[in-house]
């Protein structure tokens, strides 16, 4: 379920304005190449070998980057969030930022450590 609503949300990003490769077209194709290995390392090669610890970064790596995104989206729609830091460069923003990205290298890491042969993910 994680991996065909991840990729739909990515998808259904590029076909809307404004038009061209901007930022949030790169982080949405760099999502979609993370998601096509994850998807190949569990419906294709089926976690073996060095597979799994594919599949484990590529799903933590491609659900950083959608909340990297809700992040951005916060800081711009949401009025409390976005006096703080209007423009997305102010030490609020970039403390939000950091704190995701620390979370995530710190999950990526104990999910690493937990996923071994045997265990399979929920699909």
């Amino acid at each position: 379920m994680f991996l065909a609503t991840t990729i739909l949300t990515s998808v259904t990003g590029f076909p809307l304005p404004p038009f061209g490769f901007d930022p949030p077209r790169a982080v949405g194709t760099l999502s979609l190449v993370l998601l096509a290995l994850a998807v190949l390392a569990l419906y294709a090669f089926h976690l073996a070998g060095a597979w799994r610890w594919i599949y484990v970064v590529t799903a933590i790596a491609s659900l950083y980057l959608s909340v990297f995104v809700g992040v951005i989206q916060a800081f711009l729609k949401v009025p409390a969030i976005h006096d703080l830091a209007p423009n997305q460069t102010e030490p609020p923003f970039l403390i939000a930022q950091g704190a995701v990205l620390l979370l995530f290298v710190v999950l990526g890491v104990v999910a690493l450590k937990k996923f071994h042969p045997g265990h399979q993910p929920g699909v």
